[in-house]
C-alpha cells in the first residue's frame, strides 16, 4: 500500500506546476521501466516460464487503462484527493464484484467498511476544494480499471511472471498513446527520473507484491486493505509535496485504517 501511495506522489511530482513530463510520455516510460524491472526479476527468481504464466492482453489492457487515466488525471488533482478517488472506486468495484460472486460479510465487517467510508467523506468534505470535474471522472475510470485488474489477478499463475507478461503487454498500449499524443510531448530529466522510479519500484516490485497477497484475500478484504492508501498519500504529500497537514487528516486517517482492522478482523474470526 506504500508503494501505491508513492505512485501519486510521485506522479504529482512529475507533472507539477513546471510541466516536467507530459502525461502520456509518463505512463509509457513509467510502464516501461516496470517491465524491465519484473523481467530483471523473473531472471533472477530462475523460476520455469509456462504459457500460463506470462500474462494476458485483457489484463494488461486494464493496467494500462488504470495507468493511463492515472496519469492524465493527476494534472488537476493533489496527491490525498486523487487516491481518494481511486481507490473510493477500486472499492466499490471489487466489493460488487464481490458480492455479486456470493460473497457475504459479516456484521463486523459491514461495520469496518461503513467506519473506512465515513473516514474518506471526512477527509473529503468538507474542506477540501471539490476537483476538477473531468480529472475527478479519469481518476474514477482509473479506480475501476484498477479493480479489473485486481479481480483478473486472483487467479493468475505465477503473480511475478504474470505482473511482467502484463507490464510488456501493456507498453504496446502506452506506445500507441504516446504516438496519439505526440504534438504535446515535452520531457526533462526530473521528470523522466520520476517515471522510471514509479515505473521501476512503486509500480513493477509493488504489483508483484500486490498479486502475491491477493492469492490470501477475498474480493471485499483486498478492497478494504486498499483504503489505506489514500491517507498514507495524503500524508506523503503534506511532506513531499507541502499539502496543508489538518487535525481532520489525522482523525480521518485513523477511523479509515480502524474500518481496516474490522475487515480485516471479521475474516480471521470466520476463518
Amino acid at each position: 500500500m506504500i508503494a501505491f501511495a508513492g505512485n501519486s506522489v510521485l506522479c504529482r511530482l512529475a507533472l507539477g506546476a513546471s510541466g516536467g513530463i507530459d502525461a502520456a510520455s509518463f505512463t509509457t516510460i513509467r510502464l516501461a521501466s516496470g517491465a524491465l524491472m519484473l523481467a530483471l526479476l523473473v531472471l533472477w527468481s530462475r523460476s520455469k516460464i509456462t504459457a500460463r504464466s506470462t500474462g494476458d492482453w485483457p489484463s494488461a489492457f486494464a493496467l494500462f487503462a488504470y495507468a493511463v487515466c492515472f496519469s492524465f488525471a493527476y494534472r488537476g488533482l493533489q496527491a490525498g484527493t486523487g487516491a481518494l478517488l481511486l481507490f473510493g472506486a477500486v472499492q466499490v468495484s471489487m466489493i460488487g464484484w464481490g458480492l455479486w460472486r456470493g460473497e457475504r460479510l459479516t456484521l463486523v465487517q459491514w461495520m469496518g467498511l461503513t467506519l473506512a467510508a465515513a473516514g474518506l467523506g471526512g477527509l473529503l468534505l468538507p474542506g477540501l476544494s471539490a476537483p476538477p470535474w473531468a480529472s475527478a471522472v479519469l481518476m474514477l475510470l482509473a479506480g475501476v480499471a484498477w479493480g479489473v485488474y485486481s479481480i483478473r489477478g486472483r487467479g493468475a499463475g505465477d503473480p511475478l511472471q504474470v505482473t511482467a507478461g502484463n507490464f510488456l503487454r501493456a507498453c504496446a498500449f502506452a506506445a500507441l498513446s504516446s504516438l496519439a499524443a505526440v504534438a504535446q510531448m515535452h520531457l526533462d530529466a526530473a521528470g523522466v527520473a520520476f517515471a522510471m522510479l514509479s515505473g521501476a519500484l512503486t509500480s513493477g516490485v509493488g504489483y508483484a507484491i500486490w498479486y502475491t497477497a491477493l492469492r490470501g484475500l477475498s474480493g471485499t478484504v483486498a478492497a478494504g486493505v486498499q483504503l489505506s492508501v489514500p491517507p498514507i498519500a495524503a500524508l506523503a504529500g503534506v511532506l513531499w509535496l507541502g499539502e496543508p497537514l489538518s487535525s481532520r487528516l489525522v482523525v480521518a486517517s485513523a477511523v479509515i485504517l480502524g474500518g481496516i482492522a474490522l475487515v480485516i478482523r471479521g475474516r480471521l474470526t470466520r476463518s
